[in-house]
C-alpha cells in the first residue's frame, strides 16, 4: 500500500511540475492533484528534496518502461533510414501526450541536478533496450568509438527534442537524417 501511494504522488508530482513548473511543485499542490488530503505528500515525502528525488525516480521508470516498449515493438535497425525512423518516433512520443509532459518534467529536473548530486545521479542516462539498439547498429556499421558516438548522436536527438518543446513542430527528419549521417562518419 505505502508503495502505491508513494507512486501515485510521485506521478501527480510530475503532473504539478508539466503544469506549473518547479516553483509551483510543492506538498500541497500535489496533495490536491492526487485528490488526497493536505498532509498525505509531507507524510511520504517529508522534504522538497525527498519529494524531488521520488518525482525523478519515478520519471526515469516511466521513461525506461518506455523506450524498453519501443524498442520491443520495432525490428532489429538494419539502415539508417530505419535508425531515423526510431528516432522520429521517439521525437514524437517525447513532444505528444504524456511523453510530453514527462520531457517539460524532466528538462526542469536536469536544471535542478545542476545542484544536486542525487538527482543528477538518478538522471545519469541508463542503459535500455533503445540505446542498445542504437549502439548495436553504429558497431555494425564499423563506427569507431561506438559508445562515444552512441550517447553524442542519442544527446543530439534530446537537443532537437529540447528545441522543439521550447518553439513548437516536430523534430524535422532532416535533422534526424543529418546526425545519423555524422554519426556514421
Amino acid at each position: 500500500m505505502a508503495s502505491e501511494r508513494r507512486t501515485l504522488l510521485a506521478d501527480a508530482a510530475l503532473d504539478v511540475l508539466a503544469d506549473e513548473g518547479i516553483r509551483g511543485l510543492t506538498h500541497r499542490a500535489v496533495d490536491r492533484k492526487a485528490a488526497l488530503p493536505p498532509g498525505t505528500t509531507s507524510a511520504y515525502f517529508r522534504t522538497r528534496a525527498a519529494l524531488l528525488t521520488g518525482l525523478v525516480t519515478r520519471l526515469v521508470q516511466l521513461d525506461q518502461a518506455e523506450l524498453r516498449t519501443t524498442a520491443e515493438a520495432l525490428p532489429p535497425i538494419r539502415t539508417a533510414g530505419e535508425l531515423v525512423d526510431g528516432m522520429a518516433l521517439l521525437s514524437r512520443q517525447r513532444l505528444t501526450g504524456e511523453g510530453r509532459r514527462r520531457t517539460l518534467a524532466r528538462y526542469a529536473c536536469a536544471v535542478e541536478s545542476v545542484r544536486d548530486p542525487e538527482l543528477r545521479e538518478i538522471l545519469v542516462p541508463r542503459q535500455n533496450a533503445g540505446r542498445e539498439a542504437v549502439r548495436q547498429f553504429l558497431a555494425g556499421q564499423g563506427v569507431p568509438d561506438v559508445e562515444d558516438r552512441t550517447h553524442t548522436l542519442l544527446m543530439c536527438v534530446d537537443g532537437l527534442v529540447f528545441d522543439r518543446l521550447v518553439s513548437g513542430g516536430e523534430v524535422p527528419r532532416e535533422s534526424l537524417e543529418g546526425i545519423v549521417a555524422a554519426a556514421l562518419r
